[in-house]
């Protein structure tokens, strides 16, 4: 220290910082996100592709339309659209018109995280939000599924992607249906392989578990995510769906099937750990990770959804706030 330099330096709380910002946490999902992305493109062609683009599109334009003017270009660059526009895109069907996508993203941001306040003090999931929203409204368009693009190619574009607003889409595509409606509707199950590999008609974005299982096990090893949620997701579900796969072989999937079809993946590393919409605590953590568990295997297999990772997530966000009040640590030195 030279003479120059101050006896006694003054700063503004907090005095430790860490390296992890708001902005490297939405990076990171997004790298995570990268590789189910990008299969997802390569499976369904094209249209996937534009699908993704127009819920991004509308994400990001309503969160700058919504910031306050100061603050616009910072709220963009954090990265909390984009991912929720991805997000959003990546629960869609490849062939949704466009205008439906882009209006899932205005709703995400709209309605999922700028009408509580912004950033942080939603209480739902906000592409959840999006697409719930979209799978009331247009129940048809959202439970329409493609078959991949393998035989044509990734220029693969669907005639319904470019549908007027307000205008019944025209799907002259083939149709297929999804691993868990085959299970559901005809006991008939899906090759784990092909599960595995996103071998499979679905969401854009679901298919493929191999990838996105290795995008939640690079969060994990970054610390982004809280290790406990997509754990006891993952082990609930497997746990319940077991037990019933004992009872009847025929009629339930086994626990391999019920982890890799669907969106429970994708759900459970890159969705229920949204750090604002799920517990603070660590016994909260887990309570909220088995109500998801087990509220997905019981949506998919009595209700009547082939596919219940959205509403399990949704309701278990509405009881987040309930769970943090009941598993607070007692305070140090008081009985």
């Amino acid at each position: 220290m030279n003479d120059k330099d101050p006896r006694l330096l003054v700063q503004p709380s907090p005095l430790l910082k860490q390296e992890m910002t708001t902005a490297q946490t939405m990076k990171d999902l997004l790298y995570a996100l990268l590789p189910a992305t990008l299969a997802g493109i390569w499976l369904f062609g094209l249209g996937a592709l534009l699908v993704i683009v127009a819920s991004v599109l509308g994400a990001v334009l309503t969160e700058w339309l919504f910031s306050p003017g100061d603050q616009r270009w910072q709220r963009l660059l954090d990265g909390s659209g984009v991912l929720t526009g991805l997000l959003l895109g990546l629960t869609l069907p490849p062939a949704l018109p466009l205008w439906m996508a882009f209006l899932g993203g205005v709703v995400s941001i709209g309605i999922g995280k700028v009408i509580w306040g912004g950033l942080g003090h939603n209480l739902f999931n906000p592409a959840l939000v999006g697409r719930a929203f979209l799978l009331a409204t247009f129940p048809n368009a959202m439970t329409t599924w493609s078959v991949q693009a393998s035989g044509e190619g990734f220029l693969l574009w669907y005639p319904s992607n470019f549908a007027l607003p307000f205008m019944q889409p025209h799907y002259d595509t083939v149709s297929a249906a999804t691993p868990l409606g085959l299970m559901k509707f005809e006991q008939q199950p899906t090759p784990l392989v092909d599960l595995a590999l996103g071998n499979s008609a679905g969401c854009i974005g679901e298919t493929s578990g191999l990838l996105l299982l290795a995008g939640g096990i690079y969060l994990l090893l970054r610390r982004d995510i809280d290790w406990r949620i997509p754990v006891g997701i993952l082990l609930s579900a497997a746990l319940f769906s077991g037990v019933l796969y004992a009872i009847d072989t025929v009629r339930y999937p086994d626990p391999l099937f019920t982890l890799l079809s669907g969106g429970l993946l994708l759900a459970a590393f890159y969705m229920a750990t949204d750090p604002v919409t799920s517990p603070l605590t660590p016994r909260g953590a887990w309570i909220f990770a088995i109500g998801i568990g087990l509220l997905v295997v019981l949506i998919r297999l009595f209700g009547g959804f082939p596919e219940g990772v959205m509403y399990a997530i949704l309701l278990m966000n509405a009881a987040t706030p309930l769970i943090d009040r009941y598993t607070q640590p007692r305070v140090f030195g008081k009985e």
